[in-house]
């Protein structure tokens, strides 16, 4: 009997090195095997401050890490995304208003063309050089009045992508013991492997149940509904495109989503399903007036009956009593 259970002992001792050293071999391959990109950005600055972030936040907290990044993606986004997003619509407001008050410019313009034609003589080409040039003066000095560059409506992307990206590496660092393995990182690293919650045990392996996956690509394409059914004018075609683009792109990210270390899923899930939260603050006439986004001839009084109404129309809901 007790040379059973010595082997017994034996056996169990001999499997949980075996783990260890699987864990260890799987970390050093991600390690010698990384491309000079990933390397690149795993070592870069803006990811050593918020991996430094993450763990302070997590050791301040005493928060399970599952719950740490949660936490850490809503305030994120809450500081980050959302004021950029109000000051994106800030920008496009001023940016439509200024177009239609250029389509009446539009008209004396095409006037004084007619004219100066009659007076000067001018050929169609030269014609179309002086509206040209006068149409581009006029929106310069509307732009500048109003100092509504449309390319600051881009600022959202400009650190929205970076952000994602950055905040990405920093959870597969944490999950792959990088840039080193320093005490600090593996003991975070088995931190992940005991920390995580409900069908995932171990936060640096991927969903086992796909489920993480799977709702995040739902929600991507929730988002994207969102967007489409709350418009208040047709699509063009680029439009069209672009979100069959992005629905295909939301697709094609479950399987990739699906290998990647169930603390980055749990991030892009998290992450997205804040993107719906957001999609709806913005809708909110309210927020608009206290943030003072202009009004445009677009703006809805009942944003949310408009979406539900659309909502309805196209999956062909019952209406209500």
């Amino acid at each position: 009997m007790n040379i059973i259970l010595s082997r017994s002992r034996l056996l169990t001792s001999t499997r949980i090195h075996l783990y260890k050293y699987r864990n260890l071999a799987t970390n050093e391959s991600v390690i010698q095997t990384q491309p000079g990109l990933f390397r690149l950005i795993s070592e870069s600055t803006p990811v050593d401050y918020l991996q430094k972030f993450i763990i302070s936040v997590h050791d301040t907290t005493g928060l399970p890490w599952w719950a740490t990044i949660i936490c850490t993606t809503i305030f994120l986004r809450s500081t980050v995304t959302v004021p950029l997003a109000i000051y994106q619509n800030y920008i496009i407001a001023k940016v439509r208003n200024i177009q239609l008050e250029l389509a009446h410019l539009d008209n004396e313009l095409k006037a004084e063309v007619q004219a100066a034609i009659k007076l000067y003589q001018w050929d169609e080409k030269t014609a179309k050089f002086h509206y040209k040039r006068s149409l581009k003066k006029q929106w310069n000095s509307l732009v500048v009045r109003d100092n509504c560059h449309p390319v600051k409506s881009s600022l959202l992307i400009w650190f929205q992508i970076p952000l994602w990206v950055c905040f990405s590496a920093v959870l597969r660092n944490l999950a792959y013991k990088l840039p080193e393995a320093s005490p600090t990182a593996v003991t975070v690293f088995n931190e992940l492997t005991t920390s995580g919650f409900g069908w995932i045990s171990n936060l640096t392996q991927a969903d086992p149940l796909f489920i993480l996956p799977i709702m995040f690509g739902l929600i991507n394409l929730g988002i994207i509904e969102i967007q489409v059914l709350s418009r208040t004018s047709a699509p063009t075609k680029l439009q069209k495109y672009l979100m069959n683009f992005f629905r295909g792109f939301a697709i094609i990210m479950v399987p990739i989503t699906a290998t990647v270390p169930s603390c980055v899923a749990l991030y892009w899930t998290t992450s997205s399903a804040y993107g719906i939260f957001q999609n709806f603050l913005l809708m909110s006439p309210k927020l608009k007036t206290l943030c003072r986004v202009p009004k445009t001839s677009n703006d809805l009084e009942k944003p949310y009956a408009h979406l539900f109404n659309n909502v309805k129309k196209r999956y062909s809901l019952p209406k209500s009593a």
